[in-house]
């Protein structure tokens, strides 16, 4: 066993023995009747809750496509935590649940079993889970940060490789707005798009300059007219940008901007859009 595997483990064990001990301090549902004997049954639970995580591991793995793994970035980790703690807190439930069916029916308690009965089982173990999730979250935040400096080192990379045909795409495209007034515009010159109330703000480099045009649209109509420009994204749902002209990627504490070229302004990713943005990066 690998120091990972000692790692991963561990985390299991103390994981699922603080939903044990909550269970244990609290003893809700009646199951303070079973006496001493809830140490032993609660003891069992806590063996077979570690095999769980081992089951929600593998359905992690290789049903849900979400492998365990450092190298995807601080936003990977995260969604997979928070998937792995969605499939797996209602099999622990479950598990519960039926452990405790057997002694619990024994002397007439409530049955676990029941809707109710599981649906309360998943409610306190839901509280721990989201409680195990901010602490594991707050012990490993330094490794979460190191990620997070390696993925925005290889998005800048990535952008340092560009093919220098992408940039000095030379097509001219015009742009309609809602009204009569257009703005033609080469794709290689342009910055970044920005919405402002029922007007859109295009940024264009042009003769060494920095030149902003007002038209009458909204950023999802230029958007359609731009979409078959692989380097142009939406990074903001007021921002749309030309990936060509970002010349660093900065990341703070899972805040992400794209510092943009002649301009030198920071566009911000939101975090809806941050996956689709590292693609694109990562595709271009």
């Amino acid at each position: 066993m690998n120091n990972r595997q000692k790692e991963t483990l561990n985390v299991r064990i103390i994981s699922v023995g603080f939903s044990c001990l909550a269970f244990v301090v609290f003893k809700p549902m009646a199951i303070g009747q079973l006496g001493l004997m809830l140490y032993v049954w609660f003891l069992l639970i806590w063996l077979f809750g570690i095999g769980v995580c081992y089951v929600t591991e593998a359905v992690m793995k290789y049903i849900v496509n979400m492998p365990a793994t450092l190298d995807r970035g601080v936003d990977y980790i995260i969604r997979r935590n928070l998937c792995f703690q969605l499939i797996n807190t209602p099999l622990e439930a479950l598990l519960t649940c039926c452990v405790l069916h057997f002694p619990l029916s024994r002397i007439g308690a409530p049955d676990l079993l029941s809707v109710m009965g599981f649906l309360q089982t998943l409610f306190i173990l839901a509280f721990c889970s989201f409680a195990v999730g901010l602490y594991w979250r707050y012990k490993f935040r330094s490794r979460y940060l190191a990620a997070e400096l390696e993925e925005t080192k290889m998005l800048n990379e990535q952008l340092k490789e560009h093919p220098q045909s992408l940039s000095a795409v030379e097509d001219t495209v015009t742009l309609i707005g809602t009204t009569s007034e257009t703005v033609t515009l080469c794709i290689s010159e342009l910055l970044y798009i920005e919405a402002v109330g029922n007007y859109v703000k295009i940024y264009q480099h042009r003769d060494g300059q920095v030149r902003c045009d007002m038209l009458r649209s909204t950023s999802k109509q230029l958007e359609q007219t731009l979409q078959s420009y692989p380097s142009i994204v939406r990074c903001h749902r007021a921002f749309l940008v030309n990936l060509s002209q970002v010349e660093q990627v900065l990341s703070r504490s899972g805040v992400m901007q794209l510092l943009i070229r002649h301009s030198h302004d920071s566009i911000p990713v939101s975090r809806s859009n941050m996956a689709g943005v590292k693609e694109a990066i990562k595709n271009i």
